[in-house]
């Protein structure tokens, strides 16, 4: 889900820029370095298993060199938002949230690739930290930033902007209300998967559960504005968005059943 998430938000950060995507050819290569160092860092959620010296430190400098072609993603789309003509609409939004929230996931995972402290955070609620900042604004934000950004080319209708970013705000406080106290509870020495939890964690996971509501009834915002948009709305351009780049963009809105009549020519 990270690999098509990185795809997403490099469709989206250039058109509310306005710039062309700083450093294509890296952002190629360090997609395919992260897709092939990812095959061989599996045994980093093992670390306390009892494998060799020489496995650990294997496992612990190839997780750490994943960093390294995923920084150069991030400096990607930060050079291309620098001196960009920005606006903010709520895929822009999401996908802003997405570089930070999981710039924040990357440097937990840099602490959990330290084999020697990993045997502190291992099995504890810093590890669900961790994973859930990488994976909801990995996964989830990049969807709802997908949807969207091409919502309207779908359905031949736009979104309410205004429900959009309620939508955005709601989702983000809620995240983050729920998942960074376990940051907290996590180093305290909370585990993971118990059914029950010592008294002196219990404010922190009181909060989470409230954020955890907050964000689950965002997503049933989400589907209303989807159900909404689809049903009606102010019609949508073929461009929909100012100057976009890509083949979509210049069939109407919604497209046709049989996309492309005479082959397209791309430049």
């Amino acid at each position: 889900m990270i690999l098509p998430a990185f795809g997403i938000v490099s469709a989206i950060i250039p058109t509310f820029a306005r710039k062309p995507l700083f450093g294509y050819a890296s952002m190629v290569y360090a997609t395919a370095s992260i897709a092939f160092l990812s095959f061989i860092v599996w045994a980093h959620h093992m670390f306390t298993v009892g494998m060799p010296i020489a496995g650990e430190l294997f496992f612990m400098y190839a997780t750490m060199l994943i960093a390294v072609p995923t920084g150069v993603k991030v400096f990607n789309w930060i050079t291309t938002m620098f001196r960009g003509s920005m606006t903010f609409e709520t895929p822009m939004l999401f996908s802003i949230a997405f570089v930070i929230l999981f710039t924040i996931g990357g440097f937990s995972g840099l602490m959990l690739a330290i084999a020697p402290a990993d045997f502190q955070y291992h099995d504890t609620y810093f590890v669900v930290a961790h994973f859930h900042y990488v994976l909801v604004p990995g996964a989830i934000f990049s969807i709802f930033a997908g949807v969207y950004y091409w919502l309207p080319k779908w359905c031949g209708n736009m979104y309410d902007e205004r429900l959009g970013k309620a939508h955005f705000w709601l989702s983000f406080v809620g995240l983050n209300v729920t998942f960074f106290p376990m940051h907290f509870v996590g180093l305290a020495g909370m585990p993971r998967r118990i059914p029950d939890y010592a008294l002196q964690f219990a404010d922190f996971n009181q909060i989470a559960s409230m954020g955890a509501f907050l964000f689950g009834f965002s997503q049933v915002f989400f589907l209303f504005i989807v159900i909404k948009t689809i049903r009606g709305g102010k019609q949508a351009t073929d461009e929909v968005w100012e100057n976009p780049e890509g083949l979509e963009w210049t069939i109407p809105s919604p497209a046709p059943y049989h996309t492309f009549t005479t082959p397209p020519a791309v430049k």
